[in-house]
């Protein structure tokens, strides 16, 4: 009777969902809205000097309307809990659309829409991650002051590296990512 009523139990626990993440609405322009995203006027001198004042890394992510790949960032890999709290601790995130009308002002001080930017960036993938420092020197571009750019969606233990490895400057101590990835995966973190 105990094996019967432990067998029902086990049963009764497979068959209770599992809590889900929380997935983020969807904008008037087809873009998910996290509530780690920053509304600003996207001048990135104002939304860098912003970010520093936070303490936090200013980090631009293009997507689009329809991004299958965007979709499964939103839906699987940011709400996880370990990333979601990268991101909300550490990042500045501001949302960029690859076809999108709204004025961007670049750290160079040219202005254009966000379609125009993302050519002059040179971004042809959604999403893309762009890791800017702290500083950037006068003249550059955000292309150019980037400490990395990352076009694609990944996995969990990806992205949750990236996000660990610019926090922590891993750029400065030039081991490569990839590098430094393939350490954390050997080290025995599940994906």
């Amino acid at each position: 009777m105990l094996r019967f009523f432990a067998s029902a139990a086990v049963a009764l626990s497979l068959a209770l969902p599992v809590a889900a993440l929380e997935v983020p609405p969807l904008g008037d322009d087809g873009l998910h809205k996290p509530t780690w995203l920053r509304d600003t006027f996207k001048d990135m001198r104002e939304d860098l000097a912003e970010a520093n004042a936070e303490g936090k890394r200013l980090l631009v992510i293009v997507e689009q309307r329809g991004c299958i790949y965007c979709t499964r960032m939103h839906e699987e890999i940011f709400p996880e809990p370990e990333i979601d709290a990268l991101i909300r601790d550490n990042y500045f995130v501001v949302q960029m659309n690859l076809f999108g009308d709204v004025e961007v002002t670049d750290f160079d001080g040219e202005a254009l829409p966000e379609k125009d930017m993302a050519v002059k960036w040179g971004v042809v993938f959604t999403p893309t991650m762009i890791f800017l420092p702290e500083e950037v020197a006068e003249g550059q571009t955000a292309a150019q002051a980037a400490v990395v750019s990352m076009p694609g969606a990944f996995g969990k233990q990806t992205t949750a590296a990236l996000l660990t490895w610019v926090k922590d400057h891993g750029y400065d101590s030039g081991e490569h990512f990839q590098k430094y990835l393939a350490e954390r995966v050997t080290g025995g973190m599940s994906n």
